[in-house]
């Protein structure tokens, strides 16, 4: 298992949209690595949607990345607000929601438990 970290954190509270962006197509260069590598079975591109929502990323990029992905090779994507566009081109849509999260009582983003 290869785990990568390449977010910065809360993006909705940026105070630099371009370092956002920046940081992103950084992390979309190593998702594309990882999506034409014939080795892996699964990558999980957590929060993906935000930067997609948010056009940090092209998603016409993104869909031609993971449709030319090894045919042996899943793809799960997570996060809130997927476009239809990304709806579309999904196999399997789930969609969750907290009924109750600690955050909105102000406890801050945990390391382990959410990020």
């Amino acid at each position: 298992m290869t785990w990568q970290i390449l977010g910065e954190g809360f993006s909705w509270e940026t105070l630099d949209r371009q370092r956002d962006a920046a940081a992103a197509e950084c992390a979309w260069t190593v998702a594309q690595g990882m999506l034409a590598d014939p080795l892996l079975d699964l990558v999980l591109l957590d929060e993906l949607t935000f930067p997609l929502k948010h056009a940090y990323l092209d998603i016409d990029l993104v869909l031609a990345d993971i449709q030319n992905r090894p045919r042996h090779m899943h793809v799960v994507v997570t996060g809130r607000a997927a476009s239809a566009v990304l709806i579309d081109a999904a196999d399997t849509v789930t969609e969750m929601r907290d009924v109750k999260h600690a955050f909105r009582t102000g406890v801050r983003a945990q390391a382990g438990i959410d990020l």
